[in-house]
């Protein structure tokens, strides 16, 4: 029994040590991109009522939400999306407010699915909403944010995926199909570019010819700028159209940030969410077969929260991309800046003061009282389990034993040559 508490269920684990070090710098990194563009924090809680997330409103399905109930048997839900909680928030506290609104958040969502086997069921995301803007501006700021905390999280090479939920939609319109398991199932097909499925759903389906001839090319249909081309050639529905030429002039944008060679697009892209209604955006690495950055256009969420007003996010799989870091060898080295005090018990005085002092100036310091059955090797061994980059030795009144774990080397030093300098 034991040994079975030291585990954790399935789906969820530790994060300690270096990697909770590198994981909480890279976050810092990436929030302060945020910040840089004008994004400001909001909080929301871990878990809210079940029709926050219900399938009215386009988030995942039920059965893999992690339910809970409060005293008056209501039935509450661990966050599996933190966009509508946002938007919750939004029409709460901004309901007046007709100007963009643009908050960013970290926080953990959970999603209770067997189909995760093998993958963390709790994962850490930092987004990004922006509120009140329906501008193709407000989608290229977007996709510019995304890049750059790419980049800035060390990233070298990657791509973002675009593609748009509408032409998907208004293609779905136009054949008439009214069975909602219909549609999501050949959504599905689609997104995983499953030929054959797509072949044999369109084909049991009185759908007009040329329509059945596009949905078979869909999952061709990503690459370069020039996939854009193609597909209006292919179609002549306005709806259509019009979110194809819209994915132009993103594009056109996206070149005066400079960052169009990190752009394809994805015209069989379909979105995970049912609440996506314009541009949604991949952003994928090598080494790892998720994406790291999901994203796109909500224009019908906040709405049935009671605000109506456009909105676009973006929502980065902290987990996802510190993984990717890794396998490329571009984790960041987390620097050893601690110094650990360690002294006998009749310089106590000694050491307070000094830790004391180094702490005023900005120095983490470990102050422990020294064990009868430890000498300094043991310590010096300690340092390098520990990540600890230097060593404070007291034993006498006048000298103090210092060590730097970069030199690897001792010295002695005495404790008024110290403390000035």
């Amino acid at each position: 029994m034991k040994d079975k508490l030291l585990h954790t269920p399935e789906g969820v684990r530790d994060i300690y040590s270096t990697e909770c070090a590198v994981k909480l710098l890279i976050q810092e990194k990436l929030h302060q991109v945020l910040k840089l563009y004008g994004f400001r924090d909001i909080q929301t809680p871990s878990f809210e009522f079940f029709d926050i997330f219900n399938h009215e409103r386009g988030t995942v399905s039920s059965k893999d939400m992690y339910k809970l109930f409060d005293k008056e048997g209501n039935t509450l839900v661990l966050r599996p999306d933190i966009t509508p909680s946002v938007a919750r928030c939004v029409a709460k506290y901004y309901k007046d407010e007709e100007l963009p609104i643009r908050l960013c958040y970290i926080g953990n969502t959970y999603i209770n699915n067997t189909a995760y086997q093998g993958k963390l069921k709790e994962v850490t995301q930092l987004g990004a909403e922006l509120f009140n803007d329906d501008s193709i501006d407000a989608d290229a700021e977007m996709l510019a944010l995304t890049v750059e905390c790419l980049l800035e999280a060390g990233l070298k090479e990657f791509q973002l995926e675009i593609g748009n939920a509408d032409f998907f939609r208004s293609l779905i319109e136009e054949t008439g199909l009214k069975n909602k398991e219909d549609v999501i199932n050949l959504r599905t097909l689609i997104e995983n570019k499953n030929m054959f499925g797509i072949e044999e759903t369109v084909q049991s389906k009185i759908i007009n010819e040329d329509l059945k001839e596009i949905f078979l090319k869909l999952p061709e249909l990503f690459g370069s700028s020039e996939v854009l081309d193609y597909a209006k050639k292919l179609t002549k529905n306005p709806r259509a159209l019009k979110a194809v030429e819209r994915l132009e002039k993103l594009y056109e944008i996206m070149t005066l940030y400079g960052f169009e060679k990190y752009i394809s697009f994805d015209l069989g892209m379909t979105g995970k969410f049912d609440y996506y209604t314009g541009i949604i955006f991949k952003a994928y690495t090598y080494k790892t077969g998720e994406p790291i950055v999901t994203g796109g256009r909500y224009d019908n969420l906040v709405g049935q929260f009671g605000k109506d007003c456009p909105a676009i996010g973006l929502a980065i799989v902290i987990d996802s991309l510190i993984l990717a870091l890794s396998r490329q060898n571009l984790l960041p080295q987390i620097d050893s800046s601690d110094t650990l005090v360690i002294y006998k018990s009749e310089y106590k005085k000694q050491a307070i003061s000094l830790a004391n002092y180094f702490r005023k100036d900005g120095i983490n310091v470990i102050l422990q009282l020294s064990k009868n059955n430890m000498d300094l090797n043991d310590y010096l061994a300690y340092m390098k389990r520990m990540n600890i980059g230097g060593l404070l030795y007291i034993d006498n009144d006048t000298e103090i034993s210092v060590m730097d774990a970069s030199e690897g080397s001792i010295k002695k030093v005495a404790v008024k040559e110290l403390m000035q300098g």
